[in-house]
């Protein structure tokens, strides 16, 4: 169970703290050099995302339902925090505890979130993927 969660953590849970921290990967690594190897990874995390929900045993309509949900979920994530740096911690809670709703400690969420924002600002592209890519 995760720190600061009011219930027992679910898929979507797990999921949801993933797609914030892609989300803020993507925000940070997005430019015109990165566009196609982004483009892979996005692609490549959704298809793993498809395969999990399928594991789980849902059939091909819930699958496409659900897949839709997250996707748009993902998508409004990334809208809310393209201006992380600019906001200010009150909107930052507010904009966190709209996908985060189950966490009692949104604060810490927000902390964490500028430090892993910082860490990957200091960072480039290239020093997470040059081990897992071949090009």
């Amino acid at each position: 169970m995760y720190n600061g969660l009011k219930k027992q953590d679910s898929f979507s849970d797990r999921l949801i703290l993933f797609l914030v921290h892609f989300a803020f990967f993507l925000k940070v690594y997005k430019n015109k050099e990165n566009t196609q190897i982004l483009q892979k990874i996005y692609d490549f995390n959704f298809r793993q995302l498809e395969l999990s929900i399928r594991e789980i045993g849902y059939g091909d309509q819930s699958i496409n339902k659900k897949m839709k949900v997250y996707i748009n979920l993902f998508h409004s994530i990334l809208s809310e925090i393209h201006f992380w740096g600019k906001l200010n911690r009150d909107e930052k809670v507010k904009k966190l505890s709209s996908f985060l709703e189950d966490f009692n400690n949104i604060d810490f969420l927000v902390e964490y979130f500028d430090k892993y924002n910082d860490n990957l600002t200091k960072k480039t592209l290239n020093s997470y993927i040059k081990s897992v890519s071949k090009s």
